[in-house]
């Protein structure tokens, strides 16, 4: 039997990683310019621990363009390689430096700030030149050399002339990778990639104009000075307690300078245990607008972008957000494109939960008045996650805010202890009524204010779903739309009121109503309700209703709900003194006039009378006053 190790080589590996290892050719520049920063980065930790003589402080990365040489070089001055470390990190393929470093001073350096593990990004530069050159010294003192690859497993390496510490990768761009000479491009790049990677990165120059002298002796004087494309040190790096509510507003100004609309707060996320996690989150103004787009937040692993593509290890609900997340214990997939789910993902996804919600709460709890002025601005976040997260819904109980049609707020505990006497259905249940749009729907309101009982003003895009989750979650309680029912059906609080009218009227009246409205879409219904009430009221069963809407905002065509007819219920208050007028009525055609004229104000009160209809009886109240 024979035993033997499996032989990886260039030429059966070379071609893999030039086209596959990699989604977006684009990676190739954040994947060298992290290597630049990882030898700085590993510079310093060693001449903090005295391995390294001389001044460590003027560490940079710069990148030059030189599109007439077809050139894109990345340039640092930090830890340099000897001849045995190009032979073994770069010539072996999938040997990290990276790891190894973090491997040899894990119990002195805490990491250092080391970006790279894998080992293979320098590969990517393959992916967008036909040759790739090195120039590097090491910070020993050995010998300057220069490793030359056309991309072939075949390499050169001799030494150079190189006075300078670090090194310089040359890339010469392929003829189908032109794009990468363009200054615009890699400008592009770098503010995606790199903006805020831990060491200076400088890309040419830039031109400031300064005054000299005062009034109108003052002279414009422009001065070029280097143009340093990132910040190194951004607010997530720095702890809460170094940072006042500008910074964290200049921040979000430079995360999306496009935005002028400031955020309503922040969160500053600084986990060590059990896993590390640091970023700061914004909440964005949403107001009525589900706006669903989730490359908001951005992902960063020690300070390099990963993605803006953050679900899994941010809540669905919080995608809404904006800010940042870095974190070395997310796991990445080798090219550090997108996340790959683990334990640790979700044990952050929990973490960003819990944090959230103690925020919303320390507010509440702080200054309810101005929670209060941004409630209507962040409710639909929240609202979304109590329907989509458990655990959130049971802290936003202390939080969470319904607020009436009187603009007054109140807590679910609170709301529910106002209202649970005066508001019970027949079989005892809290009837909480609500409106989802306080204009169309004032006369419901207005009658419901009259017998003293309170509206709630749900109109959120989600609210169909919430109400539902809510009426599983509470006990001894119901919500009815405001319209409906009538009020004195939905809550009983006395003795029934008797009919005035026979089995015969309602007979008679019915087939009159009949007449003069669609039965296929109105069903006429009598209730003996109080005479203040109105005559015809036009209302929609809770249940179909419902069911109609949460189909239309999301529930996959429910039950075909989306394509059933709009059905109504014609209800006539048989104790109405209109409604006696009408039966007294002898002449036929009045009759009829006449309950034309009633239900066509019941269907302009609920939006119903449209077209011909509408333009018919505006004509006929028109010819009454002439």
């Amino acid at each position: 039997m024979a035993t033997g190790k499996i032989n990886v080589t260039a030429d059966n590996i070379f071609p893999i990683i030039k086209k596959f290892l990699y989604s977006d050719h684009e990676i190739f520049l954040r994947e060298l310019v992290s290597n630049a920063v990882d030898a700085s980065s590993k510079l310093k930790t060693m001449s903090s621990l005295g391995e390294v003589k001389g001044s460590v402080d003027a560490l940079r990365v710069e990148v030059k363009l030189d599109k007439e040489a077809k050139t894109l070089t990345i340039s640092d001055n930090g830890i340099g390689m000897t001849s045995d470390e190009v032979e073994k990190y770069i010539n072996q393929l999938a040997f990290s430096g990276a790891e190894e470093f973090l491997s040899k001073y894990e119990d002195k350096a805490d990491g250092a700030g080391i970006i790279g593990h894998f080992g293979l990004g320098f590969y990517s530069a393959f992916m967008v030149a036909e040759r790739v050159e090195i120039f590097t010294k090491s910070h020993q003192d050995s010998p300057a050399m220069r490793w030359e690859c056309d991309g072939s497993p075949e390499f050169t390496l001799e030494e150079t002339e190189k006075k300078e510490r670090g090194t310089d990768i040359v890339l010469h761009i392929a003829e189908d990778s032109l794009e990468f000479l363009e200054d615009t491009r890699i400008t592009e790049l770098l503010n995606k990639y790199c903006k805020f990677l831990p060491v200076e990165i400088k890309y040419g120059t830039k031109e400031l104009t300064t005054k000299e002298g005062e009034g109108d002796d003052a002279k414009e004087v422009k001065t070029t000075v280097d143009n340093i494309i990132n910040n190194p040190k951004p607010a997530w790096t720095k702890s809460p307690t170094d940072l006042e509510d500008e910074d964290y507003k200049a921040f979000h100004r430079e995360l999306y300078p496009m935005n002028f609309e400031e955020p309503l707060f922040h969160i500053h996320l600084n986990v060590d245990y059990p896993f590390n996690l640091t970023g700061v989150l914004y909440f964005p103004k949403l107001k009525q607008n589900m706006d669903m787009n989730k490359n908001r937040i951005q992902l960063y692993c020690n300070q390099v972008y990963v993605t803006d593509s953050v679900e899994g290890i941010v809540p669905e609900f919080l995608t809404m957000l904006q800010g940042v997340l870095d974190s070395p214990d997310i796991p990445l997939n080798v090219s550090r494109s997108y996340l790959q789910s683990d334990a640790n993902v979700k044990k952050i996804s929990s973490h960003i939960t819990k944090k959230v919600a103690d925020k919303l709460n320390d507010m509440f709890k702080s200054d309810r008045k101005a929670f209060e002025q941004k409630w209507e601005d962040m409710k639909v976040i929240v609202e979304y996650g109590m329907l989509s997260e458990k655990k959130f819904f049971d802290k936003a109980e202390k939080f969470a805010l319904y607020q009436n049609v009187d603009g007054d707020f109140a807590t679910w505990s609170e709301y529910v202890e106002k209202i649970k006497v005066n508001q019970v259905d027949k079989d005892g249940k809290t009837v909480i009524l609500y409106t989802n749009d306080k204009e169309a729907q004032h006369s419901y309101i207005a009658e419901a204010k009259e017998k003293l009982y309170d509206v709630l003003v749900l109109d959120g895009p989600i609210i169909s779903h919430l109400i539902q989750k809510l009426e599983a979650e509470k006990e001894n309680v119901s919500f009815v739309r405001v319209d409906a029912d009538s009020i004195d059906k939905l809550i009983k609080t006395g003795d029934d009121i008797p009919s005035v009218l026979s089995e015969a009227d309602e007979k008679s009246l019915k087939e009159t109503i009949e007449s003069v409205v669609a039965k296929e879409q109105y069903t006429v219904q009598f209730e003996s309700l109080s005479p203040s009430s109105s005559p015809f009221v036009i209302t929609r069963s809770e249940f179909m209703r419902r069911m109609k809407e949460m189909s239309a905002s999301g529930g996959g065509g429910m039950f075909g709900m989306e394509n059933m007819p709009e059905m109504y219920n014609l209800v006539v208050n048989g104790n109405h003194p209109l409604v006696s007028k009408v039966l007294a009525e002898k002449d036929a055609e009045n009759q009829k006039a006449m309950l034309k004229a009633a239900t066509d104000l019941a269907k302009l009160s609920q939006g119903l009378l449209k077209g011909e209809e509408l333009t018919s009886f505006i004509k006929n109240r028109y010819n009454d006053l002439v």
